[in-house]
């Protein structure tokens, strides 16, 4: 399977004999196999959110509704490059804005992608080690 991303071409090979023994698969989750196309949404969804900035900006906008200053600032980033994650952010549905007064504020109305971000920070320690499990 070939994902085409922003940072450009990611191939994906998993050979056909790649099948779960069946002591395996009674032990795991009775959940189908993912689609193709489950699979290739899902590894988008992950290369839009690798940008350390772009991961940074969901984060916050998980934490509340921010305008673009605010997310700049908080992100440490320009205005312009805050404004450009947010439009591809935006044109993948991961975040909305609304408007407020002159002010287009964004938030993340999906539940998934909330636990998503607050997994994986559930997952890395502060000092971007794996955090031990609970």
């Amino acid at each position: 399977m070939t994902v085409v991303g922003e940072c450009g071409t990611l191939e994906i090979v998993m050979p056909n004999s790649a099948r779960r023994a069946p002591v395996e698969a009674a032990a795991t989750s009775a959940a189908a196999e993912p689609s193709g196309p489950q699979i290739a949404a899902a590894a988008a969804t992950f290369a839009l959110l690798s940008s350390p900035p772009r991961l940074h900006l969901v984060w916050l906008i998980t934490h509340g509704a921010y305008d673009v200053g605010t997310l700049a600032e908080r992100a440490s980033i320009s205005i312009a490059t805050a404004s450009q994650h947010l439009a591809k952010l935006r044109l993948a549905g991961v975040v909305t804005a609304h408007r407020e007064g002159r002010r287009h504020l964004y938030t993340v109305d999906d539940p998934h992608i909330v636990k998503l971000v607050e997994e994986i920070f559930d997952h890395i320690a502060p000092d971007g080690t794996l955090a031990p499990d609970p």
